[in-house]
């Protein structure tokens, strides 16, 4: 029962001491999966043929799923809430995206379109394909490893929490900006 608890707590009540300027990866992030969510609704090849040619079950069901999920989690992190959690569902499907993409285009499989210019299959195709997809898995791994930073909901809430437990209460003391907070 602690562990859940410790887990519940992990995931809910996040550090927000890392630098404001963490922003800018919740902004980076956060928009770049909004987009890609909206994408795969608006672009068919981005979204239903795209996970139909993968072989994904059901690829309108779950073009959509993710879709969907991609803009309200794309949001929630772009705001800073719940982003321990969001950050790490992200990074999950950051991981199957490399797997279900990349290894066809190394081995010279892929049913997806080849890059429009070399190199087109091999290590070095896969290294330039999945440069966005790096940046999104390693960004997302930090958000949930550091927590959203002092300029997000989480933050705020902790704020709002501590002011009305009283100034004695110990995440008032955790949170070195919950001053900043109170002259809000």
């Amino acid at each position: 029962m602690k562990t859940i608890a410790r887990l519940e707590a992990w995931l809910i009540h996040p550090p927000v001491d890392a630098p404001a300027a963490t922003l800018l990866l919740r902004l980076m992030a956060g928009g770049v999966f909004v987009w890609e969510g909206i994408m795969k609704f608006v672009f068919p090849t981005l979204g239903v043929v795209r996970f139909a040619k993968l072989g994904f079950p059901a690829p309108h069901l779950t073009a959509s799923v993710i879709g969907a999920w991609e803009i309200a989690g794309g949001a929630l992190l772009t705001l800073g809430l719940l982003t321990r959690g969001v950050a790490i569902l992200f990074a999950i499907e950051m991981v199957v995206a490399v797997l279900s993409t990349k290894i066809g285009l190394y081995l010279g499989t892929s049913p997806l379109p080849l890059p429009p210019a070399p190199p087109l299959v091999g290590f070095w195709a896969v290294l330039h394909e999945s440069r966005s997809d790096y940046a999104q898995l390693l960004t997302s791994l930090y958000l949930a490893i550091a927590g959203p930073g002092a300029l997000s909901l989480d933050a705020r809430l902790r704020r709002a929490r501590a002011r009305k437990a009283g100034p004695a209460h110990t995440a008032l003391r955790e949170f070195p900006y919950a001053e900043v907070g109170a002259r809000e």
